[in-house]
């Protein structure tokens, strides 16, 4: 018997036959013994309607009543689901986050979770009843609701696998597990059976849309194994989420020294990207920081960052990027410290992309950034920055060669299946 934390996403759960679905592949872990808690999201699209409705409203809404509104989402799966459950005989109820509780920080909208009370839950559990958990929320110190930012189910089922001690947090999702790359570019993809939480945390935060970056760094952080797994099988099949093909994301001391284990796990892409260059900045101390100040105070962040070599003229040229969503913000606070940045002129680029080349076997195998530099290179494809960490490779270059750049590298490292036919 385990005790496991299973998270279903808006796909999932994008109306009642769906959901019947999800409540199937529950009762199955149910009947193979397993304590179970489920973590759901909004139906797909719900989200984007309530957050829609919050910006008609007032385009300077208030964000502890946007959290009221876009929270709705998730209480409406949970209670489906729980009713679905009860309809095939499965004890179940729903938990809301604030009768857990899970406490958050007041930072409405984009809230931190600081501390799950569980008892109750664990007991809910133990006796047999199916715990339903709407995700992305909870309740801030001012005790009121909070949300935890697009994409915060999947740090829920990570928090609530934390505080119950999971053996594992199955996450449900349109896919069947983690790949080298995006099959949909490269059809010879490989599926991955496992992944360290490094290299999952590096290939979601270059644009791998699996897992949510803070929902890996949370498991990193807790210990919590994560299995991603397909929402679309069939849910009458016999076999438990234990004995499916899916990928699971754990510490390097799970995985170890396997001869097997490739020098780079996945190629990423990020389309989401934007280059902001400023032209004649003063080559003298301080004058980064006037840059990058104005950014941090609206709470934008920075990625890739390039200084030229300084013109003759005793000034030079700042290149970096910010997310594309961002731009606009970005290009606004540049302009209002303009005159104490000192900058002469400024351009943009949204038609920019991130490539980005992970593994961990980096650390001890030297030449693989010049192998990504020379396979780019022989296909004609420019590098306009660089950014580098301990296991990860990242290069922006023109959006029109993102498919190309990935299928190359893809190949170049070696990671194309052999068993597929094109």
């Amino acid at each position: 018997m385990a005790r496991i934390v299973m998270k279903f996403g808006g796909t999932s759960m994008a109306g009642i036959e769906r959901i019947r679905s999800v409540a199937a592949r529950v009762k199955r872990e149910v009947a193979a013994g397993n304590e179970v808690a489920v973590v759901v999201s909004a139906m797909a699209g719900e989200t984007d309607r309530l957050v829609n409705f919050c910006r008609e409203a007032s385009s300077l809404y208030d964000p502890r009543e946007y959290d009221v509104v876009v929270a709705s989402g998730e209480q409406i799966t949970s209670g489906l689901l729980a009713i679905a459950l009860q309809a095939i005989g499965v004890p179940a109820r729903s938990w809301l986050g604030w009768q857990l509780p899970i406490q958050t920080t007041n930072a409405h909208a984009s809230a931190r979770i600081d501390e799950i009370n569980a008892d109750a839950l664990i007991t809910a559990m133990a006796s047999g009843e199916v715990a339903v958990i709407p995700g992305f929320q909870g309740v801030a110190e001012d005790n009121r609701i909070s949300t935890l930012g697009r994409g915060g189910s999947d740090t829920s089922a990570v928090a609530v696998a934390a505080a119950v001690k999971a053996d594992r947090c199955d996450i449900y999702t349109d896919v069947d597990g983690v790949y080298t790359t995006d099959p949909r570019i490269v059809p010879r993809a490989r599926k991955l059976s496992r992944v360290t939480y490094e290299e999952m945390l590096e290939l979601a935060s270059v644009g791998a849309k699996v897992l949510q970056t803070r929902s890996v760094g949370l498991a990193m952080k807790e210990g919590v194994r994560i299995q991603v797994l397909s929402s679309f099988d069939d849910p009458n099949n016999s076999a438990t989420a234990d004995t499916l093909p899916g990928t699971m994301i754990v510490g390097d001391d799970e995985i170890g020294d396997d001869m097997e284990r490739q020098l780079i796990t996945g190629i990423a892409h990020d389309k989401n990207e934007a280059k902001i260059t400023l032209i004649e900045v003063p080559d003298k101390p301080g004058a980064v920081a006037r840059i990058f100040g104005p950014l941090a105070d609206i709470n934008i962040n920075v990625d890739m960052i390039i200084q030229n070599i300084a013109h003759n003229s005793g000034s030079t040229d700042v290149t970096f990027t910010v997310p594309q969503a961002e731009l606009a913000r970005a290009l606004d606070a540049l302009a209002k410290a303009k005159e104490d940045i000192g900058y002469a002129s400024l351009v943009h680029d949204s038609k920019v992309a991130k490539i980005s080349v992970v593994g961990v076997g980096m650390r001890s195998h030297a030449g693989v950034a010049s192998a990504m530099f020379k396979a780019l290179a022989d296909r004609g494809i420019n590098i306009q920055a660089i950014s580098t960490s301990e296991i990860k490779v990242s290069v922006l270059i023109e959006e029109d060669y993102t498919e190309l750049a990935v299928r190359v590298l893809h190949t170049a490292y070696g990671l194309d299946a052999e068993d597929v036919v094109e």
